[in-house]
């Protein structure tokens, strides 16, 4: 009987539909970080290793090149991550991701894409915060984390966008979210940029972790935001400010937060496990090179 049992439970699990992957555009083709070309094929490999998702990427011309003929088709997709920092889009193309991460898209900013279009007002909604490109006061205030604890909008007058020293640093999360679930609540990061006075709308920003930018290295001596999440009409946006070198992006917890992150972007929810291996508050963690 228990046989038997086992044997129809096989069958039923075989006739179950496989769960739809996650259709995702990396886009790329310029940044001021001219390491694009290895650390695309990277994020493309962190997506595809989990299973969740199908992805394509999406080149745009190179500077100086005709950009009206960089059409994604964002309808085909359910979710863009940027690794890009360069020349405005079209009007169209503007207007379509727009659109896009409007009705329900996930989007995801990784670094630098926080550095783009500075002039496009969506966009720097969309990221909450960004930096450099001559973003001042006029783009929006700072996010300055208070004594006690909450992330206050500063508008004090000044540029946007600076960063210390590339160092390794701790990164201490704030928030209780499906993609900091299970994660420590310190861990320490690889050597990398940690971006600072990032300023924008900084409407409906949830920061996630924040690191220590410290004077020493050329810091503020304030908490600056590395990961956030930011609603956008029905689309959910997911922005790291990490991972500026192909070492950044070895280390496992930039690997992980950006995979879960990207689940969340697309689909509300994290699924994945948090690796046993992650990092601690006292060791950095970064996967071999191959």
């Amino acid at each position: 009987m228990r046989g038997a049992m086992y044997r129809l439970l096989f069958l039923c699990l075989l006739t179950l539909p496989a769960t739809a992957q996650i259709r995702t555009l990396i886009i790329d083709g310029q940044n001021n970080h001219q390491v694009w070309p290895e650390t695309t094929p990277m994020l493309k490999e962190y997506l595809d290793e989990t299973g969740l998702f199908e992805v394509e990427v999406a080149t745009t011309p190179p500077q100086g090149g005709d950009m009206s003929a960089f059409r994604p088709d964002f309808s085909r997709f359910d979710l863009v991550v940027s690794n890009y920092n360069g020349e405005p889009w079209s009007e169209q193309t503007n207007a379509a991701f727009e659109r896009f991460v409007r009705e329900g898209g996930g989007f995801v900013s990784v670094h630098a894409a926080d550095n783009a279009f500075p002039d496009w007002e969506a966009y720097n909604r969309m990221i909450g915060i960004g930096g450099w490109r001559g973003r001042t006061e006029k783009n929006g205030p700072y996010l300055r984390l208070s004594d006690s604890g909450d992330w206050t909008r500063d508008t004090t007058p000044g540029p946007g966008g600076h960063h210390g020293q590339r160092i390794e640093f701790a990164i201490d999360v704030r928030e209780d979210h499906p993609i900091t679930q299970e994660i420590p609540r310190r861990w320490m990061h690889a050597t990398d940029e940690l971006y600072d006075s990032l300023r924008g709308p900084a409407e409906e920003v949830t920061v996630l972790a924040s690191a220590f930018s410290d004077p020493a290295t050329g810091g503020t001596g304030r908490h600056e935001p590395v990961l956030m999440t930011i609603p956008f009409g029905e689309g959910r946006v997911f922005h790291t400010t990490l991972g500026h070198s192909v070492e950044a992006m070895r280390c496992i917890g930039f690997i992980t937060t950006f995979q879960r992150g990207a689940e969340w972007a697309a689909t509300g929810d994290v699924t994945q496990f948090v690796p046993a291996e992650f990092p601690s508050a006292g060791e950095v963690l970064v996967r071999p090179a191959e």
